[in-house]
């Protein structure tokens, strides 16, 4: 409701701002180009997103620093998987475990195999001795198998629910914040970086810890058996993964600077391509041919992108050939050591071979280990981001003390209240004092940003006063749970939401709980003037008012505004908040909605905002808003007496209706 509240409030001053620039990046104006030919300069349009700052610091980050962070991402991991399901996080750690013990046991029976086959005797009696180890290895690698799939299932139903906990974690503490947070650009920067790639992060940082410790285990009976076998070979198999590791890193790092690069290019280039194949912009990108110009931008940026990322492209080719050159020699040396053992009679022929099987299972290990750490921190950067959102939501969340609003009232007293937004430079709603009672109707008047929809908010509960009290019947508002007080508030808003429910649903929408009553759904349907067109539709009541999905249906900007007006008849709220409710009604309608409003104002109090001015001059009692301040109160006749902002305001509209001759 904010935006629409705040409409008339802000004026041009729009609190929702462009991403920020992150600490590093360039300068907003500043030529992203790789230099020489593939350089560009798109101005502020290409400079750094907000949402990179973890990006630009995995693109710079240092072999050593990553593992230093290791530790305490793969906690930060295992705690939100034991979070989104106990048992299979236990199952997943304890299969991935077993079957690296399977492994060990496997590289040990290799031992056995060899001494079977090079002992003295006849070859019959060779191959029976191997038998026994031949087995014990087959039986743990289909064990090891076994375990691995068994990990991989259980993995499979761990992974989606840790998706589904972070989710609604961000949903419930976005849901729950002050709406003075929304305000926050600051707080909006780190929402926009939670959604964008915190959840998945928190995902993929499960998966990839999960991939990781696998190879932990792996590499560690590999290197165990190493170290028992002989202690020279364990040092030799890391030197010949460290080239390989180098790779990695230095390949992630180039394809982080790219997305550096090219993030903008891509968002803007995302941006056009689906206002080309979206239908609410089709009317108009047909009438004004704009389909040649749009088609020329999308080709030229991708032409942008498609050069930078061939040219990153052979720079991690280059860089993966060098580390894999460099960790082939390195991983000839180590067989070569092996060789020398044996031929130098340090080693027995039935050890070596074991070992070179276990070299083989280490190189493996260690490669991938490498590729999991890397991705591990990656993803943990991105998830560090989620859980500050987080962090600074729960700051935000709105207090619940403990007390219920009361269910009626017979009047509400504002004294002294003032509210500004974050980083205003005056007051928004500035020391008002009115009285509104039961069954009145209530005006707010005033031009644009004179304050009347912040203090539509501020009776509504959706802010809280920062000086001065709002009292139903002497109870102070502050010292009552935001939701109580909310459920006795009908707000009926100049651009409601479409939301992409059903009919029934959008009438019925935050009264569920109670269940739904045909009878009162469609007496309030027929009193917002909204059951005729309703029953026109495919489905009538049930029809899915969305064109983007199958059946769905799509209703003009008045049809919209009948049904808020009959959300608000169902709602059955003593106090009614209507924020130009007629605003995309025509004459007649309007008429008719105002003649309901007097009758719905019966036992209720109804407060009016709108800029048609004879619709208030039925109303009980007229406030003027001038910058924040009340300036005149009165009726109809007194006000117009006075001759004051509000005759003025009104004879000027009236002054359209005069006949010109």
């Amino acid at each position: 409701m904010q935006d629409a509240i705040r409409q008339d409030d802000i004026g041009e001053q729009d609190s929702k701002r462009e991403a920020d620039e992150p600490e590093g990046g360039p300068e907003p104006g500043a030529t992203i180009g790789a230099g020489g030919e593939g350089e560009w300069s798109e101005g502020e349009e290409l400079a750094l997103p907000y949402w990179l700052t973890s990006t630009e610091e995995a693109a710079n980050t240092t072999f050593l620093r990553m593992f230093r962070r290791l530790p305490r991402l793969l906690r930060s991991a295992w705690s939100l998987a034991w979070q989104a399901g106990r048992r299979t996080t236990v199952a997943v750690a304890g299969l991935q475990l077993s079957a690296g013990v399977a492994s060990a046991i496997g590289i040990i029976s290799v031992v056995g195999v060899f001494n079977g086959l090079l002992r003295d005797g006849p070859t019959p009696e060779r191959v029976r001795a191997a038998v026994p180890s031949l087995l014990l290895l087959i039986g743990t690698l289909a064990v090891r198998g076994l375990l691995t799939s068994a990990a991989a299932a259980a993995n499979g139903r761990l992974s989606p629910r840790v998706y589904a906990a972070a989710e609604m974690r961000l949903l419930e503490l976005t849901t729950r914040v002050d709406l003075s947070t929304f305000d926050d650009p600051g707080w909006r920067d780190a929402m926009e970086r939670a959604r964008d790639r915190g959840i998945s992060a928190a995902q993929q940082l499960v998966d990839r810890a999960i991939e990781l410790g696998t190879n932990l285990i792996g590499l560690a009976a590999a290197a165990g058996v190493l170290a028992v076998l002989h202690p020279v070979l364990l040092p030799l198999l890391v030197l010949a993964v460290l080239p390989i590791g180098w790779a990695a890193v230095r390949s992630a790092r180039l394809g982080y600077r790219r997305v550096l690069r090219l993030i903008a290019v891509w968002r803007r280039q995302r941006m056009l391509a689906e206002l080309l194949a979206a239908r609410e912009p089709a009317p108009e990108l047909r009438a004004f041919t704009l389909r040649e110009y749009l088609l020329a931008e999308v080709r030229r940026l991708l032409a942008v992108s498609t050069g930078e990322e061939i040219r990153i492209s052979g720079r991690q080719v280059r860089t993966t050939l060098v580390g894999t050159a460099l960790s082939g020699v390195a991983t000839g040396i180590t067989y070569a050591t092996l060789l020398w053992l044996l031929w130098t009679g340090r080693m027995e022929l039935a050890v070596g071979g074991a070992a070179a099987y276990a070299i083989s299972m280490g190189i493996g290990r260690l490669t991938e280990l490498a590729f999991s750490a890397n991705r591990v921190f990656e993803q943990g950067l991105y998830f560090a981001d989620f859980q500050g959102f987080c962090d600074l939501s729960r700051a935000r969340t709105e207090p619940e003390p403990g007390r219920a609003a009361p269910t009626r009232f017979r009047e509400i007293r504002l004294d002294g209240v003032t509210f500004s937004y974050p980083d205003a430079e005056r007051p928004a709603v500035r020391d008002v004092s009115m009285t509104l009672r039961r069954g009145e109707i209530i005006a707010l008047v005033g031009e644009n940003g004179s304050g009347k929809s912040t203090l539509a908010s501020l009776l509504a509960g959706l802010y809280w006063p920062q000086g001065g009290t709002i009292r139903w019947d002497g109870v102070d508002l502050t010292a009552c749970d935001p939701e109580t007080v909310r459920g006795q508030v009908a707000v009926v808003m100049q651009e409601p939401t479409r939301w992409p429910l059903s009919a029934r649903a959008n009438i019925t929408i935050g009264r569920y709980e109670r269940g739904i009553d045909t009878e009162v759904l469609l007496e309030a349907a027929r009193a917002g003037d909204a059951h005729d067109f309703v029953m026109e539709l495919a489905r009538q009541y049930d029809t899915l008012l969305s064109r983007h999905f199958t059946d769905g249906a799509d209703l003009s900007g008045g049809q919209w505004q009948r049904l808020a007006v009959s959300r608000a008849f169902y709602r059955d709220a003593p106090l009614l908040i209507c924020d130009e409710p007629t605003a995309n009604l025509d004459a007649r309608a309007e008429h008719e909605v105002y003649r309901r409003l007097r009758h719905l104002a019966a036992g209720r109090t109804v407060v009016l905002i709108t800029h048609r001015m004879a619709s208030v001059r039925e109303a009980d009692r007229i406030y003027v808003l001038d910058h924040g301040a009340v300036v005149e109160e009165g009726d109809h006749g007194s006000l117009m007496a006075e001759d004051g902002i509000y005759a003025q305001l009104f004879g000027l509209q009236a002054s359209a209706y005069q006949s010109a001759s």
